[in-house]
């Protein structure tokens, strides 16, 4: 057997994180254009954040003792120019600059106006003051390279002065969905079954962070899948549904053999998704090719396990451990196996699903991961590790 058939789950999850020799180049985008893609550089502060001392409330800055005698007011964006004497106060606004000199602020509702004064309990020195830099300082790192960029990455960049960022450009993906059996909209007659994974691989490709640039389908003929193979123009992955196992109908390894492709996995010890591969074409421009089962839950199963590794190391995102999770339920495995299991995880407790069949959506269309069941019997009140679902 040669070292790439039938790996352990574990083995060939790795061997996709390794499959990528170098992460994709970066691209520049506005922050409006940012969020969901990932960084591409790790990202530093341009400024103290806070970048001035400012005040945290509504209310007067104040110097030296009371009563302070009012001499004017700050506003959020306009300094007050000269130094605040002992004894003076000026109304300011939540946001506005504290002026030298000062050295607390006084909460509106706690203070009392009378006669052009203002009439309070000395609150301690500091009091409602933000400081500059309390937050950050010039130079720190604020968000590391490979990381997802969220609506509150976005605003921490931005309130230090980017305008613009850098992230890694989108993995170009070619969809190639094999099969005479698909029909491509409608209700399902005549023994033909609609075609499921054709609307759903570009949407969980698209959590993953790639981009689906072209799909075909193609017929089940050794040539057609020959042709459609090496027809792909630039793209990073290719991913196949369906021909991967050993019918009188499966092609995609005698297409590869006729491509001289070189195997990084042919198919792995899980349930389900065991005939899922990768490989590299050489002679296609040495493009990868993840080839998936056509069971729909069988084609996550190998998204998972070979393509989301695959995108993160395109992506430059670096790869963690998985969380371990304490099963609610009983759980088999075929032995040498790994299950993959459907369901839902509340508290660090995995709760297992329903309508679990290879060729089944409804679980997976209830359910936020899968719990990895080692070979054999696992006990309720045991840890499992937890995959979850882009």
């Amino acid at each position: 057997m040669n070292s790439y058939q039938k790996l352990s789950w574990e083995e060939a999850h790795s061997r996709a994180w390794d499959a990528v020799g170098e992460h994709l180049e970066s691209e520049t985008v506005t922050l409006w254009q940012a969020c969901e893609r990932f960084l591409g550089v790790d990202c530093f502060a341009f400024c103290d954040l806070p970048r001035y001392t400012t005040s945290a409330m509504d209310g007067w800055v104040v110097a030296g003792d009371g009563p302070w005698r009012i001499i004017g007011d700050i506003k959020a964006g306009a300094p007050h120019e000269g130094n605040l004497e002992s004894g003076q106060t000026l109304r300011i606004a939540t946001g506005a600059v504290i002026p030298s000199g000062a050295q607390s602020v006084v909460r509106w509702e706690i203070a009392k106006e009378k006669d052009g004064f203002i009439f309070a309990d000395p609150p301690s020195r500091g009091t409602d003051i933000r400081p500059s830099g309390d937050e950050c300082r010039v130079g720190d790192l604020l968000a590391h390279k490979g990381q997802l960029v969220t609506p509150s990455v976005i605003g921490l960049l931005a309130a230090t002065g980017y305008d613009e960022i850098c992230v890694t450009r989108k993995p170009k993906v070619a969809l190639l969905l094999l099969g005479d059996e698909l029909q491509l909209s409608g209700i399902p007659s005549k023994g033909l079954v609609r075609d499921s994974l054709g609307p759903q691989l570009p949407a969980w490709l698209s959590r993953l962070g790639a981009e689906v640039i072209s799909y075909r389908y193609v017929t089940d003929e050794l040539e057609s899948v020959i042709e459609a193979i090496r027809s792909i123009e630039a793209c990073d992955l290719i991913i196949t549904t369906g021909g991967t196992a050993d019918g009188p109908r499966d092609h995609v390894h005698g297409a590869l053999a006729a491509l001289k492709a070189e195997f990084i996995v042919d198919r792995v010890r899980s349930r389900p998704g065991h005939p899922a591969l990768l490989a590299t074409l050489p002679s296609v421009n040495n493009r990868l090719l993840l080839g998936l089962p056509g069971n729909p839950q069988s084609a996550v199963v190998g998204l998972m396990t070979l393509g989301a590794p695959i995108i993160s190391s395109l992506l430059g995102r670096v790869r963690s451990p998985l969380q371990p999770v304490e099963t609610l339920d009983d759980l088999s495995a075929p032995l040498d196996f790994t299950r993959l299991i459907l369901g839902n995880i509340s508290g660090m407790q995995f709760s297992m699903g329903k309508h679990l069949g290879s060729a089944m959506l409804r679980g997976l269309a209830s359910s936020t991961g899968f719990a990895l069941a080692p070979s054999g019997e696992t006990k309720a009140g045991e840890k499992v590790l937890w995959l979850p679902l882009p």
